[in-house]
């Protein structure tokens, strides 16, 4: 099902391009808008949304796509799309107010209130996570470190499973070897019901599961991270992290249709679903926040981008600090700062983005810094197409692009 771009989807778009070099109002506590942008021609805004809506429709808008796409340049919405329903059982479309799980898109909000709170001088990022949670047992992991994803923690996700497999050779019938799944371990859940963030700290610190790395040697992708710097800002902050995050984020940007899924708002829960358009249930993880958890529209994803571009919720130095790669650049010419994901490759514009999975949800936030173009694209229905949306980067860049974007 396919719902069109509306008259409030209009005006939304022309209240965006209508005195965008001064931004929205902010409440107290962001700065004043402090970026200009450079105003699209009308015949130079015209091309741009044909061409985005021509790759758009070859690339997914035709190919099963169920979600939202927003792409945007110089402060004003070009294009915007939904497509598929909400709740399929109940036949409900999705619509620009409808939030879409972020997945690991979510990552992006717990970085930056991080660095927010370090230029309020209240997080210290050099400290040892063992400032903000003393019982916590990897007594050499920094905050630093879990940001740009240096901690060598295990994934909970991994850890703290009750039924651990091993992948080892075995001859079929036939006499050949093959790969089979081996039970080495079955145990008692940690504890019934669905898991929170305390409930990671806990079994880390009674049960200490072993390291994937050292501390600063390797860069290792880890959802941990996040779920304990999650846990740090409570512990800062004196409020429970949903709180916090709308009270610090959401309200302020006027993003109303976003909010973090937890244990308290379960009754929110709704599902996604597979390729097959199967709903995926709640299950053990899903109350678990800072990695995934933040609910959100393009739109509202939007408002985020913008305040991050115009410089309203940090500063554009500590955004540049954000926005420097961690560890080596890889062959693929990837990289992680504190709360993005950077290709930086030769000759070639830096794109800060970050991707997100998790259940049917496949989320996609790529900015590209130099254009002040954002493309973002949430779906509900798992389709791994939704990671080749870079590819409508080449509206603005004038280049081919082919490059694959770790998911």
């Amino acid at each position: 099902m396919i719902v069109r771009i509306s008259l409030l989807s209009t005006l939304f778009i022309l209240i965006c391009a209508c005195g965008t070099s001064q931004g929205p109002k902010y409440q107290d506590g962001l700065s004043t808008p402090s970026f200009s942008y450079n105003k699209i021609s009308d015949t130079e805004r015209d091309r741009l949304t044909a061409e985005i809506k021509t790759k758009y429709e070859k690339l997914l808008g035709t190919r099963g796509f169920s979600g939202q796409i927003l792409v945007a340049k110089n402060g004003e919405v070009l294009f915007e799309d939904y497509k598929g329903y909400a709740n399929v059982s109940q036949k409900s479309p999705i619509l620009p107010e409808t939030p879409i799980h972020l997945a690991s898109v979510s990552k992006t909000f717990t970085g930056m209130v991080a660095l927010k709170l370090w230029e309020q001088e209240k997080l210290d990022l050099k400290a040892p996570v063992t400032k903000y949670l003393p019982n916590f047992p990897y007594t050499e992991v920094t905050i630093e470190q879990l940001l740009s994803h240096r901690s060598g923690l295990p994934d909970y996700t991994y850890f703290m499973e009750s039924r651990k497999y091993v992948s080892v050779k075995v001859r079929n019938k036939r006499g050949r070897w093959v790969n089979k799944l081996k039970l080495i371990q079955n145990e008692k859940p940690f504890r019934e019901g669905t898991y929170t963030n305390q409930d990671v700290l806990d079994y880390m610190v009674q049960k200490r599961p072993a390291p994937a790395a050292n501390p600063d040697r390797v860069f290792r992708y880890c959802n941990t991270n996040y779920v304990l710097l999650a846990l740090i800002i409570e512990k800062v902050t004196g409020k429970d992290f949903p709180t916090y995050m709308d009270e610090t984020v959401f309200k302020p940007l006027k993003m109303t249709n976003s909010y973090i899924f937890s244990a308290k708002t379960i009754e929110k829960y709704t599902p996604s679903y597979n390729a097959r358009m199967q709903p995926y249930r709640i299950e053990k993880y899903d109350c678990i926040y800072g990695d995934k958890n933040v609910y959100s529209t393009v739109r509202d994803l939007y408002l985020w981008d913008k305040a991050l571009t115009e410089g309203v919720f940090l500063r554009p130095e500590t955004l540049e600090m954000a926005y420097q790669p961690q560890s080596p650049t890889n062959k693929y010419y990837h990289n992680y700062g504190f709360g993005w994901r950077i290709l930086v490759k030769p000759n070639e514009e830096k794109l800060i983005y970050h991707n997100g999975w998790w259940h049917g949800n496949n989320t996609v936030f790529n900015r590209l810094i130099g254009e002040t173009a954002t493309i973002i694209i949430l779906g509900n229905k798992f389709n791994k197409i939704i990671y080749k949306g870079k590819e409508l980067a080449s509206v603005f860049t004038g280049k081919l692009d082919t490059t694959s974007l770790v998911e």
